[in-house]
């Protein structure tokens, strides 16, 4: 129970960071790219929230819903540092950020697993 409040934390402060930064990307990106990112941040934290509410089946569902979030917050991450709208040093953080919450949910999906 302890990882997984750690997780939500963890989640809470990489949207406190992402939101303020997203919003610096590039107007004309905002509507897709942007919005894309930010939905795929905030979907992998509601099935979190989904799967510390479910039990068996629907728990994994919830996690692996969570899991496949976080793969595309990677990916949109990855493209934003590529497009040169996060810096080495940003991308770095919230790389390291993602990182950890993928280690902790990882964590949680074998604790769950059957």
């Amino acid at each position: 129970m302890a990882e997984e409040l750690v997780l939500f934390s963890r989640f809470f402060d990489l949207l406190s960071w992402l939101l303020p930064h997203a919003e610096r990307f590039p107007r004309v990106y905002r509507q897709s790219v942007t919005r894309r990112l930010m939905d795929a941040a905030l979907d992998c934290q509601e099935a979190a929230f989904a799967a510390q509410s479910a039990r068996g089946a629907r728990r994994q569902a919830a996690l692996q819903d969570a899991d496949a979030a976080l793969n595309c917050l990677r990916l949109y991450l990855r493209l934003a540092h590529r497009w040169r709208w996060l810096n080495d040093g940003q991308y770095a953080h919230v790389s390291a950020m993602v990182a950890e919450i993928g280690r902790l949910l990882g964590g949680w999906i074998r604790q769950s697993a059957p």
